[in-house]
């Protein structure tokens, strides 16, 4: 991909488009309101918090009832048919608004949208949705309001461009955070692996990466800020390629001076490498030791027919690694049930790779074909009550693993970031519940004293 930078004059000139809707709604409404609603990933999550700075530099003040809305703004995912039948039924759901409050502004964006039958099928069976674009649009945000505002046409900005030349980046337009001391850096967009099951390069297009100065630029400001908590997002965060790799980006951003934590989601096996794993090892302060590592599968054919890359032995050579590395990592995985083809036996492979491994904690998905895609023509689709079998089989090994793994805590006192109402985070990722109500966002010491599955619990000692 060539030109995938916006230019600057363009994203000046979106400036000038917020004034103009500015001017535009003030004078129509008293305090005019915008409502988002996100599916899907973290990725959704943080271009949420792009469009919702957009939204207010136009004017708007966010609102977390849909109803006292005069824009409503829903951002879709289409990993999975779930995701995209809940998003449908959420803008369904705004039919009644719009109906009551016909100058109500309701766009749809995200991957779902980008999709061309999904963004056709919106078009004539939601006729009361005014905006719809994809996800190399959210940057031009202010200038589709004042087409929908100054037109009172419906618009569509949905490029159907090949997934070669989808995708663009657009830095410095503004952001609306959600949290105060949490955050999401986006280091990258799009992907470039094509499992067989995964739609995601259809709908962001092929990989392209920021400039490292940019994101370390945002992240000390987010640290200077106190920020602490930052995630690096990409769909592969391992294969990022702007003027340094992931390893020395990443060394990079934990070697501010403060009190912080970063993360990053998500890793490829196949790119894992064992200069990613010094450098976790190197900062064991600014890194959270929690490595999200999905597997997907335990059997070689399945990997294969998923086109992930990578053998068993090669992910559980990885796993080795890290655990060597840093002995109080948590590691955590993706697992598909019920991929086409998959042999009860093959299923009895990805049981014992879970127990195998001993993961922290596992998301475990039902198969979900995603038209377009490769896994989607395969025959041998498996019935869905033998996937839920699947799925509920795998979720009671995994309770006993995790059970077992959190009771390594016990006794031991561990650093904690909370959110408020006596909750907060390890490094570990692991959920802590505390005997005191600890200010959101504040670093304290608790020293466990009950263990369950999902969660710890103690009590403060500082």
């Amino acid at each position: 991909m060539t030109d995938i930078y916006v230019a600057p004059e363009v994203i000046a000139l979106q400036g000038e488009y917020a004034k103009r809707v500015k001017e535009i709604i003030t004078q129509r409404y008293a305090q005019p309101k915008v409502f988002l609603r996100t599916f899907g990933c973290q990725q959704n999550e943080a271009d949420t918090e792009r469009l919702a700075g957009i939204a207010t530099s136009c004017g708007y003040t966010v609102t977390d009832t849909e109803e006292d809305a005069d824009l409503i703004i829903v951002n879709t995912c289409a990993i999975r048919e779930h995701a995209e039948k809940r998003a449908l039924s959420g803008t369904g759901q705004f039919k009644k608004i719009k109906k009551e409050k016909p100058h109500t502004v309701i766009a749809v964006c995200g991957c779902m949208a980008q999709q061309e039958y999904r963004k056709d099928q919106i078009k004539n069976s939601y006729p009361y949705v005014d905006l719809i674009f994809g996800t190399d649009k959210n940057h031009l945000l202010a200038e589709m309001l004042y087409k929908v505002l100054t037109s009172g046409k419906r618009q569509y900005y949905v490029s159907g461009l090949h997934h070669d030349e989808l995708g663009v980046i657009a830095e410095n337009t503004p952001v609306l955070r959600v949290s105060n001391y949490k955050a999401w850096v986006s280091i990258m967009y799009g992907c470039n692996n094509f499992c067989s099951y995964c739609v995601v390069p259809y709908v962001r297009g092929r990989e392209r990466s920021r400039n490292s100065a940019e994101i370390l630029k945002e992240v000390k400001s987010l640290i200077d800020a106190g920020y602490k908590d930052i995630t690096l997002l990409g769909q592969n965060v391992n294969s990022y390629k702007g003027d340094m790799d992931f390893p020395e980006l990443l060394d990079a951003a934990a070697s501010f001076e403060g009190d912080y934590r970063i993360r990053f989601m998500t890793s490829h096996p196949k790119d894992a490498s064992d200069r990613l794993i010094e450098v976790m090892k190197k900062h064991p302060e600014t890194i959270a030791r929690h490595f999200h590592l999905p597997a997907q599968a335990g059997n070689d054919r399945i990997l294969k027919a998923m086109n992930r890359k990578y053998t068993r032995e090669k992910y559980l050579s990885t796993v080795k690694k890290i655990r060597e590395a840093m002995p109080d990592i948590a590691i955590t995985t993706d697992i598909i049930c019920g991929f086409p083809t998959e042999t009860a036996e093959e299923f009895e492979d990805t049981l014992s790779l879970i127990k195998e491994v001993g993961y922290d904690m596992i998301y475990t998905f039902i198969y979900s074909p995603r038209p377009g895609t490769v896994a989607a023509k395969m025959e041998g689709h498996i019935p869905h009550d033998e996937q839920v079998r699947r799925f509920r089989l795998l979720s009671a090994v995994q309770d006993e693993i995790s059970a077992e793994k959190s009771k390594k805590a016990l006794g031991k006192t561990i650093k904690v970031l909370s959110d408020g109402n006596c909750e907060g985070r390890s490094s570990q990722n692991k959920i802590v519940t505390m005997d005191k109500d600890i200010p959101a966002g504040q670093f304290v010491n608790v020293e466990i004293t009950e263990t369950k599955a999902y969660g710890l619990k103690g009590k403060v000692i500082n």
